[in-house]
Order: structure tokens, then sequence, then C-alpha cells
């Protein structure tokens, strides 16, 4: 893999004067880096959405520092799966879902995308309401006003912002993530215990132990992110006219792969370090305190105020808020993509509302009956339980299928993938299967 230092980026790359380095090209200047940063980033930042936060503040008011290893544990399993993910939309000029319906039976597309647009949906009402709560803690403005608001935003904004200009921003929103880092420093950490936890797993063989162990990996390791990142590398080969599919301009492979792999880790590393700043921030405040039932991110904010303070309280709320705008696009974008995708719909956020109809619709749908479950009589902690069983569930099988997809020469060409790319590949599907047994064998405990 190149080195930062060693990539390059052009200012303007709709007018890139070498066709075979169209993505950031080895050069020996420093890169403009934001640029470079792209699907890996927003993904990762988007995975830190409020429902993640909550388990994050759960893990650490409930277990202290015990649970920082999982997280240690996760960042190469999601790393490789996210890189693989993105390597798939790269390679092949397709995402995700039309690449599984291009080579398996119309019953498991169907079945994979049903599964995954419904925990979608949920996540989304729940990520919705965490916001309107984190806002209202904050502000006190009423809390379905909130909602609806932050809802019809979302939406306005996929619909009618141009592709390169919402991406644009985007990025810049993944700087919310920056409040938990801010928070972290605000409490007093016994920094020796922290990292003992990290480092050192202290392993308890009891039901609400494994049943976190599970929500974090579960909550780290999220399908839609797959969805996301490979649709995100097939919507910038058309915003670039320059870049192809590799499998059609095999030689601008390797540019294109050291960009993914710079893209895709620096934004896999930065969710998980945000993730254990939470755990370390609630450990070092909630635990000690004795505050162990957390059940929304609002209610981690609320119960920071007495012990951290008001400012760590609000700019813990206001990070929920951050990373809920970001994340909501790629919930219902991600539905959209795959339920598009499936069914051969003209898909792409880079497409104008009229040509693309049927897929912003979905995006419109999905928002809405997210904004809906919080106007309805259901419990949404268990609406979120219920959408961590089936991301759980479908985590796996869906990374079985990308991993038998991207070892496959007909679909990948000369770009299969090899060697530790593989392996972690595996053994994350592997993680996700044993979280969907522990998840089911938890019911029977």
């Amino acid at each position: 893999m190149a080195a930062a230092h060693d990539l390059q980026v052009d200012p303007n790359p709709k007018s890139h004067p070498d066709p075979e380095h169209p993505d950031p090209v080895v050069g020996p200047s420093k890169p403009r880096f934001l640029s470079v940063l792209g699907p890996g980033l927003i993904t990762g930042a988007s995975d830190d959405d409020p429902s993640g936060i909550a388990t994050y503040s759960q893990a650490g008011a409930q277990f202290g520092y015990a649970l920082g290893w999982t997280l240690v544990v996760s960042f190469p399993l999601m790393l490789a799966i996210q890189m693989i993910a993105a390597r798939i939309g790269r390679v092949t000029g397709y995402g995700l879902a039309r690449n599984v319906a291009r080579h398996y039976p119309a019953w498991l597309v169907l079945t994979l995308v049903l599964l995954v647009t419904g925990a979608n949906v949920i996540n989304l009402g729940a990520d919705l309401g965490a916001m309107g709560d984190s806002v209202g803690l904050v502000t006190g403005a009423p809390r379905w006003i909130l909602v609806i608001g932050f809802g019809v935003l979302s939406i306005l904004m996929e619909v009618f912002l141009q592709y390169s200009r919402y991406v644009s921003i985007l990025k810049w929103i993944t700087l919310a993530l920056l409040s938990y880092v801010a928070t972290l420093f605000m409490v007093k950490v016994p920094w020796g215990e922290a990292l003992s936890g990290v480092v050192r797993p202290r392993l308890q063989w009891n039901f609400d132990y494994l049943t976190t162990v599970v929500a974090v990996l579960g909550t780290t390791i999220s399908p839609y992110l797959f969805f996301w990142q490979a649709s995100q590398e097939v919507e910038d080969i058309h915003a670039y006219p320059d870049r192809e599919p590799l499998k059609r301009a095999p030689e601008q492979g390797k540019s294109a792969l050291h960009r993914i792999e710079l893209d895709t880790i620096t934004g896999m590393a930065a969710s998980n370090l945000v993730a254990l700043a939470i755990v370390f921030t609630t450990a070092a405040t909630l635990f000690v305190h004795h505050i162990t039932q957390i059940d929304t991110s609002a209610q981690a904010a609320q119960a920071l105020r007495p012990i951290a303070g008001p400012y760590a309280a609000t700019i813990f709320a206001l990070g929920v808020v951050g990373t809920g705008i970001l994340a909501i696009p790629v919930l219902a974008g991600s539905a959209a993509y795959a339920i598009g995708e499936s069914l051969g719909w003209k898909t792409g956020l880079g497409r104008k509302p009229m040509e693309a109809r049927a897929f912003y619709g979905a995006i419109a749908i999905a928002t809405l009956f997210g904004i809906a479950m919080n106007f309805a009589p259901i419990d949404p902690i268990r609406a979120l339980y219920w959408s961590a069983v089936i991301n759980g569930v479908t985590a796996a099988p869906i990374m079985v299928v990308m991993m038998l997809l991207v070892t496959r020469r007909g679909v990948m060409g000369e770009f299969v993938a090899r060697g530790w790319l593989v392996w972690l590949g595996w053994a994350g599907a592997a993680a996700m299967a044993a979280c969907a047994a522990g998840m089911v064998a938890s019911w029977f405990i």
C-alpha cells in the first residue's frame, strides 16, 4: 500500500490529463487529503450513528473499560469487508445488490434486500428520534418538530443537491465525530486502566456481557455499510469522466486500489477510535457513578450533565445530531440502492430526480417511514433490538456472498482478492455468524 505522502490528487479531476490515473496517483507531492477521501470516510463516520453511540455508551456504562478490546478486534474485520465492498464496486462498475442479482437466484437477492431494508428503516427511525431528543435536551424545542425537520432535510439534500456538492457536505459533517474526542478530554480518564481494557481482554461468561459484545460487533459491522460503500464507488466512476470500471480499464487499477485502501483505512480507523472515545467517556463518568443502564444516546448525554458538567453533555448531545445528519442519508440511500439495483432501476445520487424517480422515491419513502415510527406506538428500544437481530442474521450470509464474488475471476477479472484480505474477510463472516448464533442462543438462556 502506498504511503499517504506518495499520493497526489488532481484539483480538477474532471479534466485529468492522464486516463490511466483518474484516481489519486503516485507522485512526489503531498495530497489534498480531503480530496483523496470519499466513500470510505463517509461510510466509516456514518457507522457511529446515534444508535451506535447508544450501544457504545451502554458498553462503557455497564462494563467500564472491559469491552475496549472489542473495538480493536473488530477493526481489521470491518476494514477488510469494507475494502472488499469498495473493490467490488470499483472493479465491476455495479453496486453490491446488482452484482448479487447478476450471479445468484432472485429469491436470495429479494430476501437479503428485504431484510436489509427493514433493518435500515428501523435504525433510521431510531436515529431520527435520538436526534430529536438530543436537540430537545439542549434547546427545549418540541421533539416531534425536530424529528420531522431532520427527516425532511435529509430527503431534500439527497434528492436536490448536486452529487459532488452533497459528498463534500457529508465529508465536512464527519468532523462532528470530533465532539466525542473533545468530550473524552473533558473528563478524567485513568489511562492505564483504560488502555489495559484495550490490550488485555477481561472475558466474562454471563448473559449481559456476551449480549453487549454481540451488540458492539453487530453495530460496528452492519450490512447497510457494505451496500453504501460499493454503490458510492460506482457513483464516483460516473462523477469522474476519466474513470472506468477496472475490468474494462485495468491500467487504472494500481492508483484506484491505493486510493481505496487509504480512504477505507482512514474511515474505519476514525470510526473505531471515536467509538473507543465514547466507551472511555461513559466508563470514566457513568460506570464509576453506578449509572449502568443507557437506552439511547440522548440518555447518555443527559446522564453526563451532573457528572461531567453541562458543556460535556451539550457537546455529546450535539455530536449525536452531527452523526445523525450523516447516517440518515446513508441508511435511506443504501436501502434505495439495494432495492433499485436488485430490480434493475436507474440508481444514483448523481442522476437527476426525474431520471431516477423510483430510486429517489425509495429514499423518500424509507425516510418517511422512519419519521412515522416516532409517532407510532412502538418502543424504539425494542425496535432497535430487532434491527440488531436482523442486521446480525443478515450480515453473515451477505459477507459470504461478497467473499464468493470478490474471489471469483469471472466477476473480478485480474482483481480477485488474495492474501490477507481474503483471510480477514472470511474471519469477519465467521465472526458475524457467531454473533447471529449468540443472539439466537440468548433467547433461550
